[in-house]
């Protein structure tokens, strides 16, 4: 007889310093994260609208690990979700590609939708780019809010928020996006 593993499938609803947050795991990595909300509720509302979400809330070691990730990242500390494994059954090669590339940029570092899709091997595809990381199920770890569009433009935000979350996030990372300060302001007169 075959020894059966246990149910490694879960979910957990964590409170952060900028909101409620939410992950979703497999056997074989996170497949969902929820980016900030006002209540668990809403967080838990979003978990449960995909598929294959499970109720339980068990939690192997890794997922441990990154709610503390997830914790230390919204209180503003400079956190490498790298190493995380992510589940992407399903998920297509072009979306892949850009996914991978997109989990290459660090902590406060930026890129345009055009060369991310130039990194990913393909060039000249910003728009299917944009709408690939728009489909990202678990945003923070692949980290889309760090693309930007042409001319360092802030670019689209599928999450809660839109726009204005993607550019607080980028300003926790110490990226200013959008016009220079005047320069009287730059001088302080």
């Amino acid at each position: 007889m075959q020894n059966v593993s246990p149910i490694t499938a879960g979910h957990a609803v964590l409170e952060t310093v900028i909101g409620f947050m939410g992950i979703a795991w497999s056997e074989k990595g996170l497949t969902r994260l929820c980016l900030p909300e006002r209540s668990p509720e809403a967080v838990e509302r979003r978990l449960f609208r995909h598929a294959g979400v499970s109720n339980a809330t068990e939690q192997p070691k890794w997922v441990v690990e990154l709610i503390a990730s997830i914790k230390a990242y919204a209180a503003g500390e400079d956190v490498d979700f790298s190493g995380v494994p992510v589940d992407l059954d399903g998920v297509d090669d072009f979306r892949l590609a850009i996914y991978d590339a997109a989990r290459k940029l660090s902590f406060g570092e930026t890129t345009t939708y055009g060369e991310l899709a130039k990194r990913a091997g393909h060039s000249g595809l910003a728009r299917e780019t944009g709408a690939a990381l728009g489909a990202n199920p678990v945003p923070l770890v692949i980290p889309c809010h760090r693309i930007l569009a042409a001319g360092g433009k802030i670019g689209g935000f599928s999450a809660p928020g839109g726009s204005a979350t993607k550019e607080k996030m980028l300003a926790m990372e110490g990226v200013r996006v959008g016009p220079p300060p005047a320069a009287q302001a730059s001088f302080g007169f």
